[in-house]
């Protein structure tokens, strides 16, 4: 999982509420068991017309999406079933952070496990983020994960929220198991004393 520390990038807004994980990964599209490819139908109902040829009216069809790693969501994303691929699907895509006003607690919790970080912010600078980015595509977002601050330009500044846990592991580039693993010396040498 690669660190997450500083990101400055152009954003991806989604003004839509209660997007939920079968909107994001279609549910035909669990039968695998590993990340790849998962990017290429994230949000495919929308993002593809039935004779799957893409929607020109998709904001991730845009020109203006590309090399975005930020999304604007709103508000509780990520409802629903607890699938884990909701959030490989994202990062597959390129995403590493998505702001919204809230976010569906398990989603939350597998979106920190693999290295995208949820950043929850209020109303208010929501509400700015989306009118600074909707007309200006170019403008870019910054994400600080060690103050735990969100900025854009216009004076647009907020802090967020994360657990203790779920921040050492993104600043480390961890997932659980690299966690547990970063331990194996001590655990070892316990090991060795036990026997």
């Amino acid at each position: 999982m690669a660190k997450f520390t500083t990101l400055t990038s152009h954003a991806v807004p989604l003004p839509v509420d209660n997007v939920d994980t079968d909107q994001i990964i279609p549910a035909r599209f669990l039968k695998v068991t590993d990340k790849n490819g998962l990017g290429d139908n994230l949000f495919c109902d929308w993002r593809y017309l039935k004779d799957g040829s893409p929607n020109p009216d998709f904001v991730l069809n845009e020109p203006e999406s590309r090399g975005a790693q930020i999304l604007i969501a709103g508000d509780n994303f990520g409802s629903g079933s607890s699938r884990e691929h909701a959030p490989w699907a994202l990062v597959g895509w390129g995403f590493r952070a998505i702001i919204s006003t809230g976010f569906a607690d398990i989603f939350k919790s597998n979106a920190l496990k693999n290295g995208l970080l949820p950043v929850e912010v209020s109303p208010e600078t929501h509400k700015r983020l989306m009118e600074a980015v909707q007309p200006d595509r170019t403008t870019e977002i910054t994400i600080d994960l060690p103050s735990q601050t969100v900025k854009a330009p216009g004076g647009i500044e907020s802090s967020f929220p994360i657990d203790d846990f779920s921040k050492h592991c993104l600043l480390e580039g961890l997932d659980q198991l690299g966690y547990l693993l970063s331990f194996e010396d001590q655990i070892s040498r316990y090991e060795q004393q036990r026997t």
